[in-house]
């Protein structure tokens, strides 16, 4: 029997052999004979990569300069590994980085691709549009999927006045003038890069089924943007900004026409220098016109007072009034005096019943 010591077994059930285990030097993992420097066009290219990704996200174009610069570090890598390191994988995995980095490139210029405008709308474009911030391609998308152009001769009507609907469409002027009238009195005009139809829109938004109630007839040939108002106000649903650039649109054309209602004789250069919020004179013309009609039983002759007075008040002296603006007794004008009531200095006997216990 060998009475050989037997070793004890590893956990893999294998006798290590350390007699001819040779050491292994420590000195070996550490790098002692580094090798020589790359091509520079290694070089070239990891600098392409630290100046994309240095490049700050407050410059306007700084997505396509990441973008190109990644590229061009894509392609110096796959020189260099084809032609100076003959490395098959790095020049695959640089090629697909290649491929998805120009795809980015690609789709970035195009969408700074200059916008062009059709020559008919660049005027309403920089004179309403982009002011306001509005991108060409938003204005683009705006005016050319369901909205038209269409032209009117002199004398034409836009609109007839309890005939035609006002559900069917939102216009814009281009070119020409147009007059509106209320019973054969004539209120104010349109000139070009104006609403047309804008109170009428606003008016009716909740409401289907109303009438113009005024008339809108061409004075010279005129050309206008017609949209289709159901798919415009779907289309402003989508475009949240857009929809309050439309609301302030509105909003503007809605005061010029106030203003143009208290002054006929407005004209579109004057027009231009309106400011944005209704003045105290806009508003005056309104309550006029409104304690006007409801102080006769027939709103013709009611109206018929408001535009004589409006047009005769400002020839009138100081300390008279216009005997057609007079109020309504069944309708009271608003009294400013109950406001200044509150400034009243206190009067005596006031004093007095304060004082008594």
């Amino acid at each position: 029997m060998d009475t050989t010591a037997i070793s004890p077994l590893t956990p893999l059930g294998i006798i290590p052999d350390l007699k001819n285990a040779t050491s292994v030097p420590f000195n070996e993992t550490a790098c002692e004979n580094w090798k020589e420097i790359h091509h520079l066009v290694f070089h070239v290219a990891n600098i392409c990569f630290a100046a994309g990704l240095v490049i700050p996200t407050t410059l306007n174009l700084h997505m396509i300069f990441l973008r190109g610069l990644l590229s061009i570090g894509c392609a110096l890598f796959i020189i260099w590994a084809t032609l100076y390191r003959c490395a098959l994988d790095i020049m695959i995995w640089n090629s697909v980085f290649l491929v998805v980095n120009l795809l980015h490139f690609i789709y970035l210029v195009y969408k700074r691709r200059p916008i062009k405008i059709e020559k008919e709308l660049s005027s309403l474009y920089k004179r309403m549009f982009e002011p306001l911030h509005v991108p060409p391609e938003l204005f683009q998308r705006l005016t050319g999927q369901f909205c038209n152009i269409q032209t009117l001769k002199a004398g034409q009507a836009y609109a007839a006045e309890d005939k035609t609907s006002v559900d069917d469409r939102l216009s814009i002027l281009l070119k020409g003038k147009m007059k509106v009238s209320y019973r054969g009195h004539f209120l104010h005009n349109i000139y070009p890069c104006a609403f047309i139809d804008s109170p009428e829109f606003r008016s009716t938004q909740m409401n289907r089924g109303e009438k113009f109630q005024v008339t809108i007839i061409a004075d010279d040939n005129c050309k206008f943007l017609c949209w289709s108002r159901e798919r415009l106000t779907y289309f402003l649903e989508t475009e949240p900004f857009l929809y309050e650039i439309f609301k302030y649109l509105i909003g503007k054309d809605i005061t010029n026409k106030l203003y143009s209602l208290n002054d006929p004789t407005l004209n579109d250069k004057a027009s231009k220098k309106i400011d944005r919020q209704p003045s105290l004179c806009s508003q005056l013309s309104v309550m006029q016109m409104r304690n006007s009609m409801a102080s006769t039983s027939d709103s013709e002759d009611g109206l018929q007072m408001f535009l004589r007075g409006t047009s005769s008040s400002s020839s009138l002296r100081p300390g008279r009034t216009s005997p057609y603006l007079r109020t309504s007794a069944k309708m009271k004008p608003i009294e400013e005096s109950v406001e200044d009531d509150v400034f009243e200095a206190p009067s005596a006997e006031k004093l007095e019943l304060q004082r008594l216990p």
